[in-house]
């Protein structure tokens, strides 16, 4: 048996986990709802306040879908009842981060501004203080989203390993080089 398919996912109060008959998995909570088709082959039962995932078989692709969906299930409870968050910091001279609404303006050492338009399950702020790098926060329900979100965000400038200026997660230690050395005579 798979240990993460294995385990029992616990619905929290005010949660509640519905298995639809075309084996679409809704999940709905206080922060909102989130869908997830599950695989056919796959089988979710909610009893007593948790949900199980089974597999028919020990095939190798049964194995791993096992795993899969009870990990995304398990992400759409905990998202509907205290959600995901992550920060990101920009580092560098001159780098600057605003948000107006669902569009994040950003200022990263180019030519122009890049403004990027969140999608609207995604709930953004900025933070610039003085003395101190701006820090952008990134809050939804849904872990997936999430995830694409701050790395194509990362994507448009990606710290560099001589002085780690750009955009990096907050806490995120970065693997520095030395520069050049001198050379011996």
């Amino acid at each position: 048996m798979s240990r993460i398919g294995k385990l029992p996912i616990t619905v929290p109060d005010k949660v509640s986990v519905t298995v639809e008959p075309d084996n679409t998995v809704v999940v709905k909570g206080p922060l909102g709802e989130l869908k997830q088709k599950v695989d056919a082959d796959i089988s979710v039962k909610v009893e007593n306040n948790q949900v199980t995932v089974s597999r028919p078989t020990d095939q190798r692709r049964h194995r791993s879908l096992h795993g899969l969906y009870r990990a995304l299930l398990n992400n759409m409870v905990t998202g509907v009842s205290k959600g995901f968050s992550v920060r990101q910091e920009l580092v560098g001279v001159g780098y600057r981060a605003e948000a107006k609404g669902q569009l994040l303006e950003m200022s990263l050492g180019y030519s122009h501004d890049i403004i990027l338009a969140l999608p609207e399950e995604i709930k953004v702020s900025t933070v610039t203080e003085k003395r101190s790098n701006p820090i952008i926060t990134l809050q939804c329900t849904d872990k997936q989203l999430l995830g694409q979100v701050a790395a194509k965000i990362r994507s448009f400038r990606a710290p560099e390993p001589y002085k780690g200026k750009g955009i990096k997660f907050v806490g995120e230690t970065l693997r520095r080089k030395a520069g050049k050395s001198a050379s011996a005579k």
